[in-house]
This record gives structure tokens, sequence and C-alpha cells, in this order.
């Protein structure tokens, strides 16, 4: 049996106690180490070999990878079809489900069948407006939203049933995640809508870009004064800029993406932007690290996937540890036969 949330070939890795789940991921954050997750950019293609190319990009340098449903409301490889594909390899995907374009009774089955195919970790969204992407005309569904999603799959996950009671014969062994976004107005509003989808059932965030740490400090502080900087694992969402025009760009046109003055005259004022947007993004992963409450970092570098393995290098943050990925047991991409202890 090949089981995709695994490091090698063989049976399924034993659930640890107090795991939820046999995958990875789950297993580096509560071993305490640093995570690290990229998001993969789904092909406008049906060809495998198009996601497994951008896959290897991250090869050694994440812990996971999530598989994208739909962003931006347009229109791509499914988020099913590409975790099907990535644990035939054995990458671990996060799969991204999200609330627009499906009912409680395609997402219950959804459910089911990832985990069937070996995911272990599902990130839950209420999705972006039809309005926003590539074919308005669509029909929205929106059945349900990110909280009630969260508590559907805990539904299926731990009293083995679908919401409608029935019960199931083996309940998906899944690791459940959200989003949040610090950066959004109103601020004060944000860490206590993180408490509701701790409430629901989510076990680790993602968060959406941060480059304002003094926001992402006071966000962290009153998530400890609700009491939930120790109930979720969490994860800062960063990611390189690649100029000053595409940095104001997103901060005029991206719903709750704050970018300092600061970081855009930087940009600015750079002989290479692009690489200056690297620099960047390397120091907001070494001060996020710093933060308490922060268990690793989510990378979106959307288009620049190339990066992610020198900004992850440069950052310090593995120390050393490399993630499993196919193929690492013969080559690391330093070289060595360095071992993840924690994920293994």
């Amino acid at each position: 049996m090949r089981f995709g949330d695994e490091p090698l070939p063989g049976d399924p890795l034993p659930m640890l106690p107090g795991h939820v789940s046999p995958g990875r991921f789950e297993r580096v954050l509560r071993a305490g180490a640093f995570a690290v997750t990229a998001e993969l950019a789904p092909p406008d293609s049906a060809n495998a070999d198009d996601v497994y190319a951008r896959a290897r990009i991250f090869d050694g340098y994440v812990d996971a990878i999530n598989a994208t449903d739909g962003s931006g409301a347009n229109c791509h490889m499914s988020s099913m079809g590409v975790c099907s594909l990535l644990t035939r390899a054995g990458y671990a995907p996060i799969m991204q489900i999200s609330c627009r374009d499906r009912n409680r009774i395609g997402i219950q089955g959804d459910i089911l069948g990832a985990a069937a195919m070996g995911v272990c970790n599902i990130l839950c969204l209420t999705g972006d407006g039809v309005q926003a992407g590539d074919h308005p005309q669509a029909k929205p569904v929106f059945d349900l939203d990110s909280l009630s999603l969260l508590g559907i799959a805990r539904t299926l996950r731990d009293e083995q049933r679908f919401q409608s009671g029935r019960k199931l014969t083996t309940a998906p062994r899944v690791f459940l995640g959200a989003a949040e976004n610090p950066s959004a107005l109103p601020h004060d509003w944000r860490a206590m809508r993180l408490i509701k989808k701790i409430e629901a059932g989510a076990q680790f965030i993602q968060t959406q870009y941060c480059y304002d740490m003094p926001l992402l400090r006071a966000f962290l502080q009153r998530l400890e004064d609700l009491g939930g900087l120790d109930r979720v694992f969490l994860l800062i969402g960063v990611g390189p800029l690649r100029s000053a025009k595409a940095a104001e760009w997103m901060r005029q046109n991206v719903p709750g993406i704050h970018i300092p003055d600061a970081l855009i005259e930087r940009l600015r004022g750079a002989q290479d932007a692009a690489r200056e947007g690297r620099n960047i993004c390397i120091e907001l992963i070494q001060e996020a690290r710093a933060m308490k409450g922060v268990h690793g970092v989510h990378v979106m570098a959307y288009r620049q996937e190339e990066t992610v393995a020198e900004i992850i290098d440069r950052s310090g943050v593995l120390e050393g540890r490399v993630p499993w990925y196919p193929g690492r047991d013969r080559q690391t991409p330093q070289g060595t036969d360095t071992q993840d202890k924690v994920a293994s």
C-alpha cells in the first residue's frame, strides 16, 4: 500500500498519542520544529507532469504543500486532483476546500475521498466570490462557510458520522486548518474570529501575507489575551515582493493586504528590486520566528516559486533539518545524507 503522507513506501505511519492524523506535517508541528509550507500554483492543464514539476521546486525545503481550490475564483486543476497526484508521489499535501463551489454533500464526499487517498491535512476556507475571478457568471454555492465547514469535518473525524447523522464505517484521519488575516480591518476583531475557528475545530492556521510586523505583534498579543495563543499552531504568511509597483498593486487591489510605505520605498530605491524583495521576505520570516506563538511560515511566492528554496535556505529557519521529499534518501538538496528525524 502506498499512503501518500509518509516518508517511505509501506504501511501508513501509526498515529502518535495526541495526534489526529498519521501525517508528517502534524508530526513536525507537535515535535516543536519550525514548520515551512508553500503554495503550489495549480496548472491550467490535464498533465500530471506539470504538477510534479511545480512540486519538485520545493523539494527539501517545505514540510507540506498547499493545493489551492480555485483561488481568486479562477479555474485551474482542482485541489482534489493535485492532491491525488501529490500523494501518489509521496508529498504531504494540504488540501484547500473552498465553500464557494460545492454544497455540504459534495464537500463531505471530497473529505472522505481525499482521506482515502492519503491526504492528512485540510484547510477550510469560505472562498472568494465569483465576481473576483474569470467566470463571474458562475453561480456561487456558499452552502457553508469556513466555520461550519470546520464543524462538519470535525464531526466526520471525531464522531464518525455525516452531518445528517448517518454513521461512517471508517472516519477520515485529518489535521484541520483554517486561514486568518491579522492585517485586515477591524484589527481587534481578527483575533476574536480566530478564536471562533479554533472552537470550531481548527488545529493549525495559515495567515494571509503579513508585511507589517507591529500589526502582527498586536494580533498575537490580542490572541494571547483571549487565551488562544497556545491552542493552535500558527503559520505566518509571507512572500517575496517583485517590485515597488507590484507591492503597490497588491496593497490597492488585494483586500486585507497592508504593506507599509517603508517597505515600498525600500523596493523603489533598490538596484535589484526582486532581490531586495527576497531580502525583505527573509527578514520577515526571521522576525516572525522570534515571536511567541508562531510555529512556522507559509510561503506564498506566486509566479516566483523558484525563489522559495533560496528564501528558506538564507533565512536559516530549518536549522539544518531537511524536510522529507520523494528521493531524499538518495540525495538531499545539500548533497548530504541528512535525515529529518522529526518527520520520520
